[in-house]
């Protein structure tokens, strides 16, 4: 990835690497209670080395355009699922990665909620000229990528569009 041989790098350069070139969708969500959600927004950023005037409008803007740009001062505990969900997606896109790792990112939604998500998704990550890859059970999902691999038995297909 990235022209780079990452099975030679070490450890500290593998972390590194995916603190710069990743980003992950847990399908718990995963924020952190404590930080509120303008902080897990600039958690990556911290973590790459750069929060500064333009990283923290960028992660307020993420905000705006995932619908909570209200929500930055209140904890995690005070969302509901899809709002969490949201700025799950938000983290996992603040820092501009390269390729986004998403384990069953609406698997906790309801599916009106789930398909805004989707829709969210989608629209920020072919925007921003990003990699998406998805684990789902989700049809919905799958039906809006641009390649569908599939698990069967133990083998992988990839799903032929008709």
């Amino acid at each position: 990835m990235a022209g780079v041989d990452l099975p030679s790098l070490s450890e500290r350069d593998r972390t590194l690497f995916r603190r710069r070139h990743l980003g992950f969708v847990f399908q718990f969500f995963n924020l952190l209670p404590t930080l509120t959600v303008l902080e897990n927004l600039l958690l990556p950023l911290e973590l790459k080395g750069a929060v500064g005037e333009a990283e923290e409008t960028r992660a307020r803007s993420l905000l705006e355009r995932v619908g909570l740009e209200t929500r930055g001062d209140a904890f995690p505990d005070r969302l509901s699922g899809g709002e969490q969900q949201r700025i799950a997606l938000a983290r996992a896109l603040v820092h501009e990665p390269d390729l986004i790792l998403a384990d069953e990112p609406t698997g906790n939604l309801d599916p009106e909620t789930g398909g805004r998500v989707l829709d969210l998704l989608d629209g920020l990550v072919r925007e921003g000229g990003r990699t998406l890859l998805a684990v789902t059970h989700s049809r919905e999902l799958a039906d809006r990528a641009d390649r569908v691999l599939q698990l069967e038995h133990g083998l992988v297909h990839e799903r032929v569009r008709v």
